[in-house]
């Protein structure tokens, strides 16, 4: 099948592109720098005044082959953007109901999804944290299974443990999922996200009016994410001057009321690539970070999504030669990289990430108790080396 793009012709090479493919997979993501986290723990304060430090970005250039852009409807209401051209269970909208016995089994059974030493399984609305406001939307992580029994578990290794499934036969279709992607990942570390974003009127009230995931950037290497017929993601191009390097200072609510987004509306069959922080690092910012966020529509929304990422004790270090041994240009922004001679340990980028986004997640609380951040600056940590290898 010959893939077709639709993408906004990128400022610095920073591009979303969305291409067809008879793959059916995908969503989310969290952000944060690259410097341990404070926590009693509880929302780091992530906002900055980007306003005054960063220059306002052009204006998209956008341009569409076949097939024709959808209709501007499903953007979200109240949203102003320009046109870019399994098997599952539906968790209810409506709240809780502690007197009623199916209500209380499915409370039961999402709490069973939640795991003290992964941040696989279930997570709640108004659980994850972007710039220190809640999310609305509700996720269910898919992560490399680690048993409890397992070296790196018994070490403490932070973000190692089980993936919990939900009872039945939900459990034994995952394990054939990882095992599926294993044959062809090697020792990438990976992760499948279903996203849930519920309509304006059905909301948790701890979040921002509309909105369903803050703007923020990926932190791995690329996520490829397929939506339903619902839209709500926005991407936004970074101007020629402007610069971030989320695995040093929290990019989270970065231009988030701004213009210049570009709203990405569903077409069936068409996957959105997302690229993510890893990629830029490894690439002097050749490749930059795709800012994107999601705001909530009349109807609820499902995504999935797919995280492609380095090892987790994988040391990255920038590309100094492209295609035919050429040596890589420096881009603008370049020295946020060349000031890191060790290299960036995508764990410490990775626990960080995780850590801020769930403050209040039990997860989280147990490896700040247990003191066990202190882990990634050990040898066996980091032991895959760099990339490339130095």
């Amino acid at each position: 099948m010959t893939p077709f793009l639709r993408a906004a012709r990128p400022l610095r090479r920073a591009a979303t592109a969305r291409c067809k493919s008879p793959l059916n997979t995908a969503a989310h993501a969290p952000p944060a720098d690259n410097t341990p986290p404070t926590f009693s723990p509880k929302p780091p304060s992530q906002q900055h005044d980007n306003k005054q430090h960063q220059p306002s970005p052009s204006p998209p250039n956008t341009f569409t082959t076949t097939p024709p852009a959808p209709s501007p409807s499903t953007i979200p209401p109240g949203f102003t953007a320009t046109i870019a051209s399994l098997p599952t269970f539906t968790l209810p909208s409506t709240p809780i109901d502690r007197n009623c016995p199916s209500h209380l089994a499915l409370g039961r059974a999402l709490a069973a999804c939640v795991d003290d030493r992964s941040y696989a399984g279930y997570i709640a609305s108004g659980e994850e944290v972007t710039a220190g406001v809640a999310d609305y939307s509700e996720v269910f992580t898919v992560t490399k299974e680690f048993e409890r029994g397992n070296g790196k578990v018994k070490a403490g290794w932070p973000c190692h443990g089980p993936c919990p499934w939900p009872e039945g036969g939900m459990g034994r279709r995952g394990e054939g999922l990882l095992r599926l992607a294993e044959m062809g990942l090697g020792g990438v570390a990976n992760m499948v996200g279903m996203d849930r974003f519920p309509p304006r009127n059905m909301t948790n009230g701890k979040g921002k009016e509309g909105r369903g995931i803050g703007s923020h950037t990926d932190y791995g290497l690329l996520v490829i994410s397929a939506q339903d017929d619902v839209g709500g993601l926005f991407i936004r191009r970074p101007s020629q001057d402007e610069q971030f390097a989320n695995w040093k200072e929290s990019a989270a609510g970065l231009r988030e009321d701004d213009e210049g987004w570009v709203y990405v509306p569903p077409v069936e069959g068409v996957f959105t690539v997302i690229l993510g922080d890893m990629m830029q690092y490894l690439t002097r910012n050749y490749l930059s970070a795709t800012p994107h966020k999601v705001g909530l529509n009349t109807r609820e929304r499902f995504v999935i999504a797919y995280f492609h990422e380095p090892s987790f004790q994988a040391v990255l270090k920038p590309l100094t030669e492209g295609c035919g041994g050429q040596p890589v240009q420096p881009q603008q922004g370049d020295e946020t990289i060349a000031d890191e001679p060790a290299g960036n340990h995508y764990g410490t980028h990775f626990t960080n990430m995780f850590m801020r986004a769930y403050p209040d997640r039990i997860t989280t609380r147990r490896l700040v108790a247990e003191d066990r951040y202190r882990l990634l600056a050990t040898p066996e940590l980091r032991s895959i080396g760099a990339v490339p290898v130095s």
